[in-house]
């Protein structure tokens, strides 16, 4: 998969930042990889640019079961209707972006679910989210036919143990997950399939190929 360049795009340009992403075609993130444990599957697609300077990386999700009760960055946020992005740049190492619902983030360099270097508040910070639910503010499960949207803007330094400054040209791989471990309809989907036994997203032998447009 190729990642289009868009110059010119400032994250904070809230109008810009959709204006391109009406450019880019959706991409489903619908792998039901377990399902007769874990059968439910919301609806959930994602789409992704950059500009050089950033990754923007939007997902679209509608689903009945919401909840977002992680109040803190790097929390169980895994926990609560939450979104993934994984990306390896070397084969080596890969970092864990896992956003929830109303913005709380969870990031990591690791080399296995069990080896994670966590990051600081300063990387956290450099990483733009915005949600079309309140930001920030917790609740319990709802039920319905809830539909949100959650837009990242990340930049190379956010690859905290990787010295990259510009998306331009890099070639990686990645995942993209939806998860909701302790909802009342747990479910893990993934872009590209997963052939383990049970539910594990840290498997980078899974990852695809992406290439970032020069």
């Amino acid at each position: 998969m190729e990642i289009r360049k868009i110059t010119g795009v400032d994250p904070e340009n809230r109008a810009a930042v959709e204006a391109a992403f009406a450019g880019i075609e959706p991409q489903a993130i619908a792998c039901c990889n377990w399902p007769e444990e874990f059968p439910y599957a919301p609806e959930v697609s994602f789409r992704m640019f950059h500009t050089g300077e950033w990754l923007l990386l939007r997902f679209d999700v509608r689903e009945r079961y919401t909840a977002a009760r992680v109040t803190a960055d790097n929390g169980e946020v895994w926990t609560d209707s939450c979104v993934e992005f994984f990306l390896s740049p070397d084969g080596r190492k890969y970092y864990n972006f896992e956003t929830t619902c109303i913005g709380r983030m969870l990031l990591a360099a690791r080399t296995s679910r069990h080896d994670a270097d966590p990051a600081g508040p300063e990387v956290l910070a450099q990483v733009k989210r915005c949600t079309t639910l309140p930001f920030g503010e917790p609740f319990g499960e709802r039920e319905g036919d809830n539909r949100w949207s959650l837009t990242l803007a990340i930049p190379p330094q956010a690859l905290f143990r990787h010295e990259i400054t510009d998306w331009s040209g890099l070639r990686a791989r990645m995942n993209l997950y939806k998860c909701g471990d302790r909802l009342s309809h747990p479910h893990f989907l993934s872009w590209q399939p997963i052939r383990t036994e049970k539910p594990d997203f840290h498997r980078p032998e899974f990852f695809g190929e992406v290439t970032f447009a020069e």
